[in-house]
């Protein structure tokens, strides 16, 4: 049997926090079957800052019992097709943010997509996994501490 020591092991569900956009006591799904990450956001507006292309938009963080949402923008990365697990195909805005899980932050895409029917609000993909050099142990949850916020981000993350 190998085992590998440089890798965090996380279980099914996970605490996270999202530095950049200000945003902590996120529930996450962990999907490894999902390549991207997704963010359940609303109210989605692009715009230009500085000649770059932005997106502002309603990050919802609450339950369906206790409804919480922030305003956030982000710089946007592309605009993607994604087939979603029903194969309908649906054109997202993606963003790139710090992601804090357990002690570690690093840089994760996001698509912003209505999540309002599902249960978590965010969905960890695989892409996310590899960045940050986790397993997924299926048969538990909540493995790893809450991140402590605020964050203090790395300094290549060119956070504000």
């Amino acid at each position: 049997m190998k085992t590998f020591d440089h890798l965090t092991v996380i279980g099914l569900r996970e605490w996270v926090a999202l530095p950049e956009l200000g945003v902590a006591g996120l529930r996450a799904k962990i999907d490894t079957g999902a390549s991207t990450s997704s963010l359940h956001a609303t109210e989605i507006e692009p715009f230009e800052r500085n000649g770059e292309r932005w997106v502002r938009f309603n990050a919802h963080l609450g339950s369906v019992v206790q409804l919480r949402h922030r305003r956030c923008e982000a710089p946007l990365v592309a605009i993607k097709t994604i087939k979603s697990s029903n194969g309908q195909a649906q054109t997202r805005y993606t963003i790139r943010t710090s992601l804090a899980l357990g002690d570690r932050v690093w840089q994760v895409e996001f698509t912003l997509a209505c999540r309002k029917a599902m249960r978590y609000r965010l969905l960890l993909g695989s892409k996310a996994l590899v960045a940050g050099q986790l397993v997924v142990n299926p048969g538990v949850t909540y493995v790893q501490d809450k991140p402590v916020f605020p964050v203090s981000l790395p300094e290549s993350t060119g956070a504000a």
